[in-house]
């Protein structure tokens, strides 16, 4: 397998913490921004766009801070690798700016669709948060 290169972004969000965690944590939360239904099989996430579907493992869910996913091929699939996606809201204490850091991975003729396609569906979701 190529390797993957990390992508690292950064959105500011007008919107609560809570709120934001939501979103991006819950079936109803993520299938108001990220696809159009979320099912969750054997802590695995099924996401399903218009006529596709894609599993992603649940790693990781950190109570009103972050959520951690890696693609999978299936509910029963056990592979492991170092790769993952990863939402995460932080407030800055002395400012009250709340933000949201996307973690991923893409191969290196991909990052720029990659980067493209959160910068679109993060907008889905301030759009669905008023924000």
């Amino acid at each position: 397998m190529e390797n993957k290169e990390k992508i690292r972004l950064e959105y500011a969000i007008n919107a609560s913490p809570k709120l934001i965690y939501n979103r991006i944590s819950t079936p109803s939360g993520l299938s108001e921004w990220f696809c159009d239904d979320v099912n969750i099989e054997k802590k695995c996430y099924k996401f399903l766009w218009d006529r596709s579907e894609q599993y992603a493992k649940l790693l990781q869910k950190k109570e009103n801070q972050s959520i951690r996913f890696r693609w999978v091929e299936g509910p029963d699939d056990e592979e492991e690798d170092d790769y993952y996606f990863e939402l995460k809201v932080s407030q800055d204490e002395l400012t009250g700016d709340v933000m949201l850091t996307v973690t991923d991975f893409a191969e290196a003729d991909e990052v720029e669709e990659t980067t493209n396609l959160w910068n679109k569906q993060i907008e889905q979701l301030k759009y669905g948060l008023g924000a």
